[in-house]
């Protein structure tokens, strides 16, 4: 009976220091997935990253489609002159007309009547008045009565009043006062060529030179004259 005892007394006391034992590494171990789990939570792919890095891509430039006007000059010989010495230098040059509107005109006329003939004795009778006017021989005011076309609207307006006490209903229609002149335009692929030293050297050459750097269809058969 004491044997047995002793061997029990043995067993518990070697099964007490295996547990002391084995304790402490599991402990590690737990211990030691922790960092690791919460590495794993961190992980970043390289692509995601470079992607959220990656800075945003600069927009592809727009092909330059500006052109440079030259002018403008009052002759088209001028102009013409100018393209030669330009495309001289290998710079595509061509002679544009430009009408721009200079101002405006004031036309008093009496609108058209049923027949040439009420023209006629309409004429005669204004012409009685000493009012100066003539018939319009075509157009869509063909055979109205025209009484002056007038650079000021007091003027066309006094007109109109010396009609109206007459017996005459006037009507006035604004017509745009064009001006030509001409300018020479340098393709974009040229445009490089004409620097300032170069520019400066035209001013010296043609007098009153200008110079105006727009698209190339921007320049339209009416502009306004400042």
């Amino acid at each position: 009976m004491r044997w047995i005892f002793l061997l029990l007394f043995v067993l518990n006391v070697f099964y007490y220091v295996w547990h002391q034992q084995q304790a402490p590494l599991r402990a590690k171990e737990v211990a030691s997935t922790v960092p690791m789990q919460e590495g794993r939570r961190n992980i970043r792919l390289l692509s995601e990253s470079e992607r959220r890095q990656r800075p945003a891509r600069a927009p592809l430039a727009q092909p330059e489609s500006a052109c440079l006007f030259l002018g403008g000059f009052e002759q088209e010989s001028a102009a013409a002159m100018l393209a030669q010495r330009l495309i001289s230098l290998d710079i595509r040059a061509r002679v544009e007309a430009v009408d721009a509107t200079a101002g405006v005109d004031y036309w008093v006329y009496l609108p058209p009547v049923a027949s040439r003939q009420a023209s006629l004795r309409q004429l005669k009778e204004l012409q009685a008045r000493k009012i100066d006017s003539y018939i319009i021989s075509q157009g869509e005011l063909e055979n109205g009565i025209s009484l002056g076309i007038f650079p000021r609207p007091d003027s066309a307006e006094s007109v109109m009043q010396r009609l109206r006490d007459a017996g005459y209903t006037p009507l006035l229609k604004e017509l745009p006062r064009a001006h030509r002149n001409y300018w020479v335009r340098i393709a974009p692929e040229s445009r490089r060529l004409a620097d300032d030293s170069l520019l400066q050297a035209l001013a010296l050459d043609f007098s009153g030179l200008r110079h105006q750097l727009m698209p190339c269809e921007s320049i339209a058969t009416q502009q306004k004259i400042d």
